[in-house]
Formats: structure tokens, sequence, C-alpha cells
């Protein structure tokens, strides 16, 4: 499609980057619940569109896996990779799934907003990627850190955007059973 912003994203062009949902921050992140809800609808929603999904998980000996809520909504096949960074970038696993996916713009959510989103968002963004940021589907333990992150984000050139922003951009038209999917999925 021509002559559409830079600022929007692309369908044919666009991973997800899911950062680190895990069991162990449920009972201390602000708005957990609502986090997990909206990763799971973007990874069900690249899934509907055919899009890759990468997701990590932060020293999940210590900090445990992605929660079953989240988990249980991810594409088959999705790359789950362990890391110690607080960036995903540099991560070996996840530099082969960056590879593999070949998108120039990437949607990051997770946790935590001002940590290993934040980091990961930066580092994406000195590769020259375009970032979209889905606010929605991002938490910290305080308002006040998530905010910082994506205020941070925002400064650096992502795009704060939310889930269902983000889905119906790439989607770009209404009609036809991908629209139909992902309508169904935002009810």
């Amino acid at each position: 499609m021509s002559n559409r912003h830079p600022a929007l994203a692309s369908r044919d062009d666009t991973g997800l980057v899911v950062i680190d949902v895990q069991e162990a921050f449920q009972p201390v992140i602000d708005r957990f619940d609502e986090v997990v809800a909206n990763c799971g609808l973007l990874a069900e929603g690249f899934a509907v569109m055919g899009r890759p999904v990468i997701v990590t998980e932060q020293y999940p000996k210590g900090l445990g896996a992605t929660v079953p809520a989240l988990a249980d909504r991810l594409p088959a096949g999705t790359p789950v990779i362990a890391k110690t960074r607080f960036s995903a970038c540099g991560v070996e696993g996840f530099e082969a799934a960056y590879d593999d996916a070949r998108c120039n713009t990437w949607v990051v959510c997770g946790i935590e907003g001002h940590v290993c989103v934040n980091q990961t968002v930066h580092d994406l963004l000195a590769r020259g990627a375009s970032v979209h940021v889905a606010a929605d589907a991002v938490g910290s333990r305080t308002a006040a850190n998530r905010q910082a992150g994506l205020d941070k984000a925002a400064r650096a050139g992502a795009h704060v955007t939310s889930s269902e922003m983000v889905l119906f951009e790439m989607l770009a038209q209404a009609g036809g059973p991908e629209f139909k999917a992902i309508s169904a999925l935002v009810r």
C-alpha cells in the first residue's frame, strides 16, 4: 500500500517481541493481568496474520516461566529465549530468531517497561529498526517507572501505541477472515 505514513506498522515487515512476562512478576507488577491480556492479544493477532513472535524470559530458573495465561496464547513454534541480559539484543537465541524473522519493524511489549523493555527498545532503535511500544501491554512495578520507560522510548524515536492500534494498522482495511478474527479478539 503506497503513501502510508512511515509511523504506521506494516503487516509485511513487522514482528513481535514479548519481554519477560513471567510468574515471579505477577504479584509485584502494576496492572499485571491487563498487561498479560494485551500481550496475549498481540500474540494471537500476530498469529492470525502469520507474523513472527519472539518471547524472552529473564533468568527463568529464578523468575519462572512465561505465565500460562500468555503461554497458552502464543503461536505454535514461538521461540522462547532465556536471558540474563536486560536487553534481548545480544542474546544468542534472540539474535537467531531476530535474523530469521527478517523484519525491519518490531512491536515490543512486556515487563518491565523501564528496564528490559526499555533497553530492548533502545537497542532495536540503534540497529535502525522502526519500533512500536504497545503501552497497554507494558508493565512495571510502579506506574511512574512504566511511564518513564514509555516516555524515554518515545523521545528516542519509538512509536508509543496500543495493542489494538498496531493490529489494525497492520490489517490496514476491514473485510476478510483476518479482520473478522482480530475483531473477535478485541471484543
